[in-house]
């Protein structure tokens, strides 16, 4: 049996360069808000929490002393330290790990930064109580990631058609479940706003090499979704939708 690990370490296997490549990952207005925040509060050593492709790493090494990219695959920590030297960012370095168990001493980050990555984790409650010890006295976290819904019809078909595209998918949380794991962790929250963010399906499905029967499993459900899904997901004749998701900026009691 595979536990939730093993199988995101499986689905992400020889991907790095797709998420590298992909530009609903390399772009945002989040990444500005990313900045002024460091800027704002004088941030020097930082913790890109899921770094995946390294997107975060890339855009805010310039406005700090140092980037830890950390991430569960090490193919993704090995091509973001490349990609990173290539880009002449030599303040990056790479750890592997689990959000759920740091590999980091206590008080050792003035912020972290999470985007795209919660949904995967095996244990968001954990991993927040991870972050919380490592963060210094009243340091910052970010966390950009996809939203759920907390009407049971929409969520029920973002929850669907995610883990059919990426079987290691564990759940795109609510506003009002983030707001709930934050606090229980010991954080006050600081900033809450939500993006709108169209997905083109073809590039989605490619990034991840979702099967054909996958592929058609979604398109059926996406054709037969009621009305109010699809006009709250805005679905497309070819597949592309648009999903909300929530910048969150937290602050360590």
């Amino acid at each position: 049996m595979n536990n939730q690990h093993q199988l995101n370490q499986q689905q992400y296997r020889n991907k790095s360069e797709a998420y590298l490549n992909s530009q609903a990952h390399a772009q945002g207005i989040e990444f500005a808000k990313m900045q002024d925040m460091l800027q704002q509060q004088q941030c020097q050593r930082v913790l890109d929490l899921g770094c995946g492709g390294g997107h975060v790493s890339y855009q805010v090494a310039a406005f700090v002393e140092q980037v830890v990219a950390y991430d569960l695959s090490a193919e993704m920590v090995d091509l973001v330290v490349k990609q990173a030297a290539v880009k002449g960012l030599d303040n990056v370095i790479g750890e592997v790990g689990p959000a759920e168990s740091l590999v980091f001493a206590d008080q050792c980050f003035d912020a972290v930064i999470s985007r795209y990555s919660a949904h995967h984790w095996q244990h968001v409650g954990q991993a927040l109580q991870q972050v919380h010890r490592v963060l210094k006295p009243k340091g910052r976290v970010v966390f950009f990631d996809i939203v759920g819904s907390s009407d049971p019809i929409l969520d029920t078909f973002l929850q669907s058609i995610e883990v059919i595209r990426d079987p290691s998918h564990v759940r795109d949380y609510s506003v009002q479940e983030w707001v709930q794991m934050a606090e229980y962790a010991g954080f006050q929250i600081e900033r809450m706003e939500k993006q709108s963010l169209k997905l083109d399906f073809q590039s989605w499905v490619e990034r991840m090499q979702t099967p054909i029967h996958a592929i058609e499993t979604i398109r059926y459900l996406q054709k037969n979704a009621s009305d109010a899904v699809q006009q709250y997901y805005q679905i497309q004749a070819d597949g592309t939708f648009v999903s909300q998701a929530l910048y969150l900026e937290l602050s360590k009691i």
